[in-house]
């Protein structure tokens, strides 16, 4: 049973939550991102903090899963106004390289043509620091992650070319050769009668 939503979600200063019917808008200093409010669940904000309630008590299995997958959503929205949500990717491969062309990515990985990527939504933002480093920041998590996995598929990594578009800190795992696999095989087998 999710107990997220029984604990009250403290606002910190200079964050705004409004709830209009069945959207709840969180404002701050990084943009504004909406949370919306299903109907057997309820928002009330006073005294500087946001408390979500299940209204709606014939199936309490959902309004329980509904009260903190609501409740998960406003912190994060409340985290990405206040301090900002952030991806990183690498890009990595011979002649792979990106430039910013507008808001948008543009980025050549071994096609015939460049692949450009725009950022999803009004306060997300894609930035390039160097040609093999691309950035992706805005005050909405689900919309970052998106305009990150935009990148991250067109053209995703090589691990045995070494080559594609990576996020940050990404594990390759490789798989054990077949020459490798035989060896250790061949290694432990009894030698032939004469």
């Amino acid at each position: 049973m999710s107990r997220i939503g029984f604990k009250p979600i403290s606002l910190p200063s200079g964050i705004t939550v409004t709830v209009n019917g069945n959207t709840a808008t969180v404002k701050g200093a990084k943009g504004e991102v909406s949370v919306l409010i299903p109907s057997d669940v309820s928002v009330e904000v006073k005294d500087g903090k946001a408390q979500v309630k299940i209204i709606n008590t014939e199936d309490a299995r959902q309004g329980n899963e509904n009260e903190g997958t609501v409740a998960a959503n406003l912190k994060n929205a409340i985290h990405g106004v206040s301090v900002g949500w952030k991806k990183e990717l690498e890009i990595a491969g011979t002649g792979y390289r990106a430039t910013m062309k507008g808001k948008a990515v543009s980025m050549f990985l071994g096609y015939s043509h460049e692949v450009l990527v725009e950022p999803i939504g009004q306060y997300t933002k894609i930035s390039v620091p160097d040609e093999t480093h691309v950035t992706v920041e805005g005050a909405d998590k689900q919309e970052v992650g998106q305009t990150a996995a935009l990148i991250y598929d067109s053209h995703r990594p090589d691990v045995y070319g070494n080559k594609g578009v990576h996020f940050k800190g990404q594990k390759m795992i490789k798989k054990v050769g077949k020459r490798a696999a035989a060896t250790t095989a061949g290694a432990g087998a009894a030698a032939p009668k004469k």
